[in-house]
């Protein structure tokens, strides 16, 4: 049984809430660490693949940067943010497999506020699946994010 009702951390609902838990996250280190478990119940499971494509770790690492920007938000409710995308992203194994469990971790590594970028993992018993840095956007208030959906 999780831990955390991931609805209420992530602004987002089931099936796109990909990660299953968080298994920790530390303010004073400024990362999260989350969890996923592969199986075919999980939106863009591939039958061809037996699992899902490693493409897919980009967003289960945004979701954890979602997880820690939460517990640094005061665990108030989830701020809306967005993926600007990465200066690499590198996967070394060419799918997440079915019933595998695989813990992503997050850790701020830049910030003015609302640009920020985070250096992400994936691992799966210990060995590095994927890694990456993510740079994200995160308005302040809402009246910068209301201002950027009308243009």
């Amino acid at each position: 049984m999780a831990k955390y009702n991931l609805e209420k951390v992530l602004p987002h609902k089931y099936p796109i809430i990909f990660i299953d838990d968080i298994i920790d996250y530390n303010l004073d280190e400024h990362s999260a660490k989350t969890i996923v478990n592969i199986n075919k119940n999980k939106l863009f499971f591939d039958k061809t693949l037996n699992g899902i494509s490693s493409i897919t770790g980009i967003e289960f690492m945004a979701q954890t940067i979602g997880c820690y920007s939460y517990f640094k938000n005061g665990m108030k409710n989830p701020r809306i943010g967005f993926l600007l995308g990465t200066r690499f992203y590198k996967s070394y194994i060419d799918y997440f497999e079915n019933n595998k469990i695989y813990e992503i971790t997050a850790k701020e590594v830049f910030t003015n506020d609302e640009l920020v970028s985070f250096e992400c993992f994936i691992y799966n018993a210990g060995k590095i699946c994927a890694e990456a840095v993510i740079n994200a956007y995160m308005p302040k208030n809402e009246i910068n994010l209301i201002g950027m959906l009308n243009v």
